[in-house]
């Protein structure tokens, strides 16, 4: 049975409230929707970190810092007199109401890329009732998203139209074509054309983990990863040791890479 959880947002809202009014907590009070920013970023990532650790209580925690960002930005809003936390909410369920006709109305999707092709017809037609201007199948995707991300959107967005590889190997052709490219440029020792061509194979690159239904920032934020844990157990080891990384040559920081590998964790303490 889901748990009731009106009165306890409300409690949420009644405390943002609190802490933006007079007497309230000054470094709340003073807070603007630039300043916020960074804070819903970073919040927001916290909510993916958990994820990633599979902590099922550090992740309602840090939804629930989330949360409070929204209610924050809201309570900002409703002080401007521009809307409140109350018609987020009731635009939020409207919308996907609206934009969900197979479940709520007499739409057909059977499969998730018809819910997907559906969703993005729906919003291009709420878009055209807005504005005169011509709508672009690529609008909606934040241009603050990190870059391999927003690729991934943006080419997903235009696949949906019909713009796209029909097959694995013309994207892996591609791939090969940019890299050639790339590997030109540097050749010929033209910076601006290095980051060009560059670009193009990353671009190339994510949507090749499309074709592959992966996400290439998940990809590459787990190679990060990979590559942290293992470059700190080359540290460990070195100091273990009782040596420093400088009084280590390539060849022997090569091998503890190795070992790392094989290894898949930092040596025990």
């Amino acid at each position: 049975m889901r748990e009731p959880s009106g009165g306890r947002f409300e409690e949420l809202v009644r405390i943002m409230e609190r802490l933006r009014a007079d007497g309230g907590c000054p470094w709340d009070r003073e807070q603007t929707r630039e300043s916020l920013k960074p804070f819903l970023i970073e919040e927001a990532y916290e909510v993916v970190e958990a994820i990633d650790e599979g902590d099922p209580k550090k992740l309602m925690e840090e939804l629930g810092d989330l949360l409070f960002q929204v209610v924050f930005h809201a309570q900002v809003a409703a002080e401007q007199g521009e809307f409140t936390i109350n018609q987020v909410l009731a635009a939020t369920a409207d919308k996907m109401v609206r934009r969900h006709p197979h479940v709520f109305a007499d739409g057909t999707a059977s499969t998730a890329r018809e819910v997907l092709e559906q969703w993005e017809e729906l919003k291009r037609g709420e878009r055209d009732a807005k504005a005169a201007g011509l709508a672009s199948a690529l609008d909606g995707v934040p241009k603050e998203l990190p870059a391999l991300l927003r690729a991934q959107r943006l080419q997903d967005k235009a696949s949906r139209t019909g713009f796209d590889w029909p097959e694995i190997s013309g994207v892996m052709a591609k791939v090969e074509e940019e890299l050639g490219e790339l590997k030109e440029a540097i050749q010929d020792a033209a910076p601006e054309e290095v980051e060009l061509e560059l670009g193009d194979l990353l671009f190339s690159l994510v949507n090749l983990a499309r074709f592959l239904n992966l996400s290439a920032e998940e990809a590459l934020r787990k190679s990060i990863t990979r590559f942290a844990t293992r470059f700190r157990y080359i540290e460990e080891t070195i100091e273990r040791g009782g040596r420093r990384l400088k009084e280590v040559n390539l060849e022997e920081m090569e091998k503890l890479w190795e070992d790392a590998k094989s290894f898949g964790r930092l040596p025990p303490a």
